[in-house]
């Protein structure tokens, strides 16, 4: 097995963006929490990972072929012990942080990825419980020294094109307290990149590894969530406006990047504090819809750069500034050589309330498994 460390500029670049953020998070604590005893405590952890690349056979014979998983992440973060957002305490107070995550495959084919991103890890079960705690947690963020593929010098990648891209990281934990400074965990995680098509072959790194952890809290102690004035929520409609934009490589073969962008409108309802859901519809636009290598006969008209259809929205609410959401949509009208390949399309991302009803994020549109692209997103919201 080939052993690793990190870089210096690596290990920098980690700690000074750590600074960054554990400044900002201190400055948002409200006046009148920070003139009271309860803290929101630092958490540091290190956890290590193995196995469990998920691949078809092809890839398996190809890319990963004699490939061995190994990936470190190094968290901080504050537990959110005292806030005025009510889905704190609803979420058993969670972690907020920034990770630095650092990978081998031992093999030249890929690379040895790296990625900085950004988790909320939130508690549950018994949170009464002296010696065992659970957890399960939801990451985003951009990762990069990939290995691309290249038709002479890395043919044998098949899976990624860019040296850059999207991080998801998903786990669940089970945690043994040696001390209350001191847990130690064990549990698995899901790891996905993608650069949405920008960049093809794109098939995806997919992993499911298995974890292990060691968690130190300065001090000790918790504060449990006090639920006992819990707000109702709203029965308001919600009406979204959203604006995406991006870009997708048509053909491997052909390195330029067609313009993309989507139109949406939804309105959507609470079901219950964490969850909001509803409906509405996209309009996609392709400049690969204007070309004639892509479009042929079709090249120039309305019907070759516009598609879309209908869509149910879902909204998984964080706390009141930040927001993941899905869609599940049916294209009405599709072109299969800009790219939509199934009536069917996808759309699973993040949103964070910037200021009012004002906010921004980033999301992949896809096709079942297949990205289509990148969407990074403006949008307003009505009655919120």
């Amino acid at each position: 097995m080939e052993y690793y460390i990190f870089t210096s500029k690596k290990l920098l670049f980690s700690i000074c963006t750590t600074f960054i953020f554990l400044q900002q998070a201190t400055a948002q604590v409200d006046s009148t929490i920070r003139n009271t005893p309860v803290r929101n405590p630092l958490i540091i952890e290190i956890e290590v990972e193995n196995g469990g690349i998920l691949a078809s056979k092809e890839v398996k014979n190809t890319t990963f072929q004699s490939a061995y998983y190994n990936g470190v992440n190094l968290k901080v973060g504050w537990k959110i012990q005292k806030s005025d957002d009510q889905y704190f305490k609803l979420y058993n107070n969670p972690i907020y942080g920034i990770g630095f995550y650092s990978s081998t495959f031992n093999t030249e084919i890929l690379g040895s990825p790296y990625a900085i991103y950004g988790f909320v890890q939130t508690p549950f079960g018994n949170l009464h419980n002296k010696k065992w705690e659970f957890d399960y947690r939801i990451g985003l963020g951009i990762s990069g020294n990939f290995r691309p593929y290249d038709e002479e010098t890395n043919p044998l990648n098949l899976v990624i094109g860019a040296k850059n891209n999207v991080y998801i990281d998903l786990g669940i934990r089970a945690q043994y307290k040696l001390t209350p400074e001191w847990r130690t965990g064990v549990g698995l995680a899901f790891h996905h990149f993608s650069n949405g098509a920008l960049k093809l072959p794109n098939k995806g790194v997919n992993l499911f590894p298995l974890t292990a952890s060691l968690t130190y809290q300065p001090g000790g102690g918790s504060v449990l969530p006090d639920k006992h004035d819990i707000k109702a929520y709203t029965d308001k409609l919600y009406i979204h406006l959203n604006y995406g934009v991006g870009w997708k490589q048509i053909e491997r073969d052909h390195d330029r990047r067609f313009f993309k962008s989507t139109f949406s409108t939804y309105v959507s309802k609470h079901v219950s504090h964490k969850w909001r859901m509803g409906g509405g519809f996209d309009v996609f636009y392709s400049a690969s819809g204007n070309n004639d290598d892509i479009a042929g006969d079709e090249k120039g008209k309305l019907s070759a750069k516009l598609s879309g259809g209908p869509s149910f929205y879902l909204v998984h609410v964080l706390n009141n500034d930040l927001v993941l959401n899905g869609n599940v949509g049916y294209y009405v009208h599709k072109q299969e050589f800009n790219g939509e390949i199934q009536r069917i399309f996808l759309r699973a991302g993040a949103r964070y309330y910037v200021y009012k009803n004002l906010n921004a994020g980033v999301s992949i549109k896809a096709h079942k498994g297949k990205a289509d692209f990148i969407e990074w997103t403006v949008g307003y919201t009505l009655n919120r």
